[in-house]
Formats: C-alpha cells, structure tokens, sequence
C-alpha cells in the first residue's frame, strides 16, 4: 500500500472558486472585510489569487448566493450590511419581562431587526442518542418535543427542537400546541423548577436534508448544532435543545469570569 505523501495530504482538492470564495469569506466572517466595505477588484482578486476572470467572478457569485455580499455585474460588490449576527447563548435561560420579546430573540436581532418564532409541531415522541443521554432517559424513552422555526427580517435563522421529560411537560403548556408567552424559562419557572445551569455542546456538521431545506441554506455550508442541556434546582435535566443554525451566518459569544 502506498501511503500519501505530505505534500499530497496538504493540498486542497477544492475547486480554485471555492477556495476563492473560502478565503473571502473568512476575511468577512472576521470583519477584516466590514459590513459595507467593497470587496477587492476583479483585477486585485485575479492577481492575488492568481486565477482568470471567470474564476473570480464565479467566487464572488458564490458570496452573493450565500448573502454575504451584493452586488450587480459592472459594479462593485460590497459586503452585505448587518447580515452576520452573534447569539449570546446566556441570554437563553432569562424568562421574558411581560410584554416584552423573549431576550434570546431580542438579542440575536440586535435592536435593528424583527425577530419572530414560529411553532412548526408539538408531539410526544420516542428520544435516542444524544438527546437521551442528556435528559437521563433509556433509549426509545417519551418526551414531549416542541420545534420552532426562528427568523430575524423574514428570513429562516434557527431551527430549535426541545424536549422535556413526560412527568414535567404533560398537562403544561410545554404540551400545548400554542406559542410560549416570555419562552419555556417562564413556564418552568412557574412550575416550580427554574432553569439553573445550562451546558452547552456545540459542534459544525454538515446540514441534514430538513435543515437544509428550513434554513434555506445557499450550498455546501456547514450549520452550527448546539445540544444544550438545562438543569433545574435539584440538577435535574429539564429542558434538551437542539439549536441549529447557518454556520456562515452566526457566531457564539460566551463569556466567562475568572474568581
């Protein structure tokens, strides 16, 4: 058997527009590009990358098709306002102040766009694999799952899945097929068990067929899947989420104080 060598293992078998695009991308994600800011010429781009006018044209277009960028053909192409947006996972387990937007979804629109969640199904359901283990229940266990679909300006951002052990959601309107008024933290909070400590577990995968499809993702992205795990008073798991959203798009800001 013939093993790779290192220079075979550390080429990128990519297509040139898509590492074009790759290296772009980054560069905006990162804000070396601003939101607002043009991005290189055609000419800048040819010579940096070394690539021929169609090439760069066809990485461009796969910004613009992933909402990163706009622009029309013989004009410059800048970099689209405020489309990244950064998630404060902490902000998850305040229960909402009355009549006011559940803080998650305020923050994740960042006072300049509308936030809106809306209740795709609630059903009991038989759990497995991770989100089992999370809830301290055996495989093929009930749990009563709520899914949602959040979009910020109309657009899909999130697909959120929780799932709530049977003895704590049946007869509540965790189990119901209604919106949440103020989010689930208010109604575990009601019942007695407030949310006390979350654990997140955040991995890139690539989407699923329905995740693609909810998400409206432009191509070959990866999405952000956080598993998060709320636990009760009595460190009890009460609430397992499953937060899926465009990897491009989002970023998680954690914060954390050293005593």
């Amino acid at each position: 058997m013939t093993l790779p060598t290192p220079e075979a293992e550390g080429t990128d078998p990519r297509p040139l527009h898509a590492r074009i695009a790759a290296d772009l991308r980054d560069e905006i994600m990162s804000g070396v590009l601003v939101a607002g800011a043009k991005l290189p010429s055609t000419a800048q781009l040819k010579a940096r990358f070394d690539a021929s006018n169609a090439t760069i044209q066809k990485a461009v277009q796969r910004l613009k098709d992933e909402g990163l960028a706009v622009g029309r053909a013989g004009a410059a192409v800048t970099v689209r306002e405020s489309r990244q947006r950064t998630v404060r996972p902490a902000l998850s387990l305040a229960p909402a102040v009355a009549g006011a937007a559940f803080p998650w979804l305020a923050g994740a629109a960042e006072g300049q766009a509308a936030a809106r969640s809306s209740l795709l199904a609630v059903e009991e359901v038989e759990v497995s694999g991770d989100v089992a283990e999370a809830l301290g229940l055996p495989e093929g266990a009930p749990a009563v799952r709520r899914r949602q679909l959040i979009s910020i300006d109309g657009e899909p951002a999130e697909l959120v899945t929780s799932y709530y052990p049977p003895d704590i959601a049946r007869g509540t309107a965790l189990a119901g097929a209604q919106r949440i008024r103020g989010g689930t933290p208010t109604v575990l909070t009601e019942l007695g068990i407030p949310p006390r400590r979350s654990v997140d577990r955040v991995s890139a995968r690539v989407a699923t067929q329905e995740q693609y499809t909810a998400l409206r993702l432009p191509g070959e992205l990866p999405v952000l899947r956080t598993l998060r795990t709320v636990y009760g008073p009595d460190d009890r798991p009460i609430e397992v989420t499953v937060m899926v959203k465009a990897g491009h798009l989002y970023e998680l800001r954690y914060e954390f104080a050293t005593e």
